[in-house]
């Protein structure tokens, strides 16, 4: 039989949320020996809110992005997924996650945690997974429980 899906790409952030959908795409992505790609999009707008951007801001975070990445990646390699990829990139991560990397990458499966927004944030700026999910052009997970597919404790 042929694997469902062949490239899977999760989105992690650093939030609790991306942690457990990085956590289960490596289930996934064993199960269908697919290549799993774990990108980080660093998201440029925020420092458009400095008064006069400070490249070492942009350097700094680049540099947490690749050692978070690299964590991700000894952790998938240990969970037994033999390939793996990491992305940064920079941008809006709604665009870059849904267009971007998707087609880039030939992307057949977006994994992302669900939005940690309430309501009103979701009107105001909009959720990524909820834009991803509407413009990607590939299958879309929205993970909202742990690997035992429990609701963390603050869902409950």
């Amino acid at each position: 039989m042929l694997p469902e899906y062949n490239k899977i790409l999760v989105a992690i952030d650093g939030s609790d949320e991306s942690e457990q959908a990085f956590k289960k795409a490596i289930q996934v992505a064993k199960r269908n020996n697919a290549i799993l790609y774990i990108a980080h999009i660093i998201d440029i707008r925020a420092f458009e809110s400095v008064s006069s951007f400070d490249e070492n801001l942009a350097e700094e975070a680049t540099r947490v992005a690749r050692d978070t990445l690299n964590n991700y990646l000894d952790y998938g390699k240990e969970h037994g997924v033999d390939d793996i990829q990491t992305i940064i990139e920079y941008g809006a991560p709604k665009t870059v996650i849904s267009k971007q990397l998707q087609k880039e990458h030939n992307i057949d499966l977006i994994m992302l945690g669900a939005t940690g927004l309430n309501a009103m944030e979701r009107i105001l700026i909009g959720s990524v997974s909820s834009y991803v999910a509407r413009h990607a052009e590939c299958d879309v997970l929205i993970v909202r429980t742990d690997l035992n597919n429990e609701l963390p404790t603050k869902e409950k």
